[in-house]
């Protein structure tokens, strides 16, 4: 299989698995803001990832290679009549969360209210999530963002100021009238550029993440505290993401029985050289042979000898196909995650000329918690052809 090709079946294979964020708002209210503060993608970056996928919303998928997460956005929402049925079949099936995204002053929030209504008059248990978006609009002339952050325990006797409290509390009356199984959760936000002379420029970024994670399903969480944007270290969050897309391709490739025998060695390697990437690096043979001896060859054997028996499960009648199946695509998914991992820590070392001593232990709490993760997912076998 060709670099190209492998490039497209991880992406196809990631995305069958990658929960699905539905974005609906307003022109110019602030989504791609939160895409671009959450993933710390350019606006270049988005702009160029957005792929339209329905008449009225587009896609974008982060990261590219190997998907965790995908935001789908709405477009046009209040400019004209709008019916969300076409982008709700397009969300079902998928662990997914709506986000609405509203500014702060803007009191005409009918389009998007209804939107999600219709959404959660069908679908009673998808989590909604609120974000209020320019706050600084409602500020003083000259003030800058309030800190501490003040919206963390409601807006009553805070020191918010009048015109914006009353705003923002109008807005939630309005979404805390929708129906479904749980309220919809608010957060507070104004993401700007780190020019334009507000501080924090991802004020309120926190209060966000908090709020997503959650309302999430448990699918949903694991993808976003793995993002970016989502706490401190970026660039090892950056390369955990995309370990973990890499992963979620696995898990996928090997919901199939025998599948998994080829292309789960191959997303492997592909993952082990993004990776790389990642960092500024490139594999050699002593880069791999001095991984191997410090990851240790038996955890290596160990792991080898266990995907085959995998394999050789999954085509038992019945059982293979479904409790085999699920087992080797938790642990194909938990193997790769826990490579990866391993491999970043070696990579971190070697370039600040230090030795990997506790690679192994890496390796292991990473396969540790990658169980954990499996334990909250539904694998099933990737659509052909991939998904748009």
């Amino acid at each position: 299989m060709s670099d190209a090709a492998t490039t497209a079946a991880v992406a196809d294979r990631a995305r069958t698995l990658a929960p699905l964020v539905w974005l609906i708002g307003k022109v110019q209210s602030g989504k791609t803001s939160i895409i671009r503060t959450l993933t710390k993608a350019s606006d270049a970056e988005i702009g160029a990832g957005l792929r339209a996928c329905t008449r009225t919303a587009r896609i974008f998928d982060f990261p590219a290679e190997a998907p965790i997460i995908r935001f789908l956005d709405t477009r046009g929402l209040g400019e004209a009549a709008y019916d969300p049925a076409e982008d709700m079949a397009f969300c079902e099936d998928r662990a997914h969360l709506v986000l609405a995204v509203v500014k702060a002053l803007d009191a005409e929030q009918g389009a998007v209210v209804e939107a999600v209504h219709a959404a959660r008059q069908r679908y009673t248990d998808w989590p909604v999530v609120v974000a209020q978006t320019c706050l600084h609009e409602g500020y003083a002339p000259g003030a800058g963002h309030m800190l501490p952050y003040p919206f963390a325990d409601g807006l009553a006797g805070s020191a918010v100021p009048g015109l914006l409290a009353r705003a923002l509390e109008h807005q939630r009356t309005l979404f805390g009238k929708i129906p479904g199984r749980a309220p919809p959760t608010f957060a507070a936000i104004d993401f700007t550029q780190p020019g334009d002379g507000l501080e924090p420029p991802d004020y309120g970024r926190e209060a966000l993440t908090a709020a997503l994670v959650a309302a999430a399903p448990a699918a949903v969480r694991a993808a976003l505290t793995e993002l970016p944007g989502a706490g401190a270290e970026t660039d090892a969050r950056s390369v955990n993401a995309h370990i973990l897309g890499y992963s979620v391709a696995a898990g996928a490739s090997d919901a199939l029985p025998i599948a998994g025998v080829v292309t789960v060695p191959v997303l492997q390697a592909a993952m082990l050289r993004q990776v790389a990437k990642l960092h500024g690096m490139q594999w050699d043979r002593r880069s791999y042979a001095e991984f191997v001896a410090a990851l240790g060859a038996g955890t290596l054997l160990r792991t080898a000898s266990t995907f085959g028996i995998r394999q050789l499960v999954k085509l038992v009648p019945v059982y293979g196909q479904t409790v085999g199946a699920a087992t080797a695509a938790a642990a194909s998914f938990a193997a790769t995650y826990a490579i990866g991992r391993a491999a970043s820590y070696y990579l971190t070392q070697r370039r600040r000329g230090r030795a990997a001593d506790h690679l192994a232990e890496v390796y292991g709490e990473a396969l540790r918690g990658a169980f954990g993760m499996a334990a909250e997912r539904a694998w099933r076998a990737p659509a052909a052809g991939g998904q748009p």
